[in-house]
């Protein structure tokens, strides 16, 4: 599945912008095949096996609620525009959660 940036939201990417409050967290809206939109915070960008991924958590879900957990997507080309796309295959999707999980924690020891 193919994600639309509606809202470009302060980290530079290649192909699209995402822009936020200097200080404050990073926001962008997409929106999937259907239409439907989403408020997404992005947690961070990395490089992992010559792809680029971004994570990104639910910025209008409580922390209780069932469906909130860390949202990740490869960065694809496509008609020569950077899209967000999800990732299909399980073992890839596995290695990149695990790949993020270690960097957010350690962002979180310091």
């Amino acid at each position: 599945m193919y994600i639309n940036v509606k809202q470009p939201c302060g980290i530079k990417r290649q192909g699209f912008v995402i822009m936020g409050d200097e200080y404050g967290n990073d926001y962008v809206t997409i929106s999937d095949d259907e239409g439907n939109e989403f408020e997404l915070e992005h947690l961070d960008t990395a490089e992992l096996n010559g792809k680029i991924y971004m994570a990104f958590l639910p910025a209008d879900m409580d922390e209780d609620d069932e469906e909130f957990g860390l949202i990740i997507l490869s960065v694809i080309e496509k008609d020569g525009e950077e899209i967000l796309t999800t990732i299909d295959d399980d073992e890839e999707l596995a290695i990149v959660y695990e790949h993020f999980i270690e960097r957010l924690s350690d962002d979180g020891d310091e």
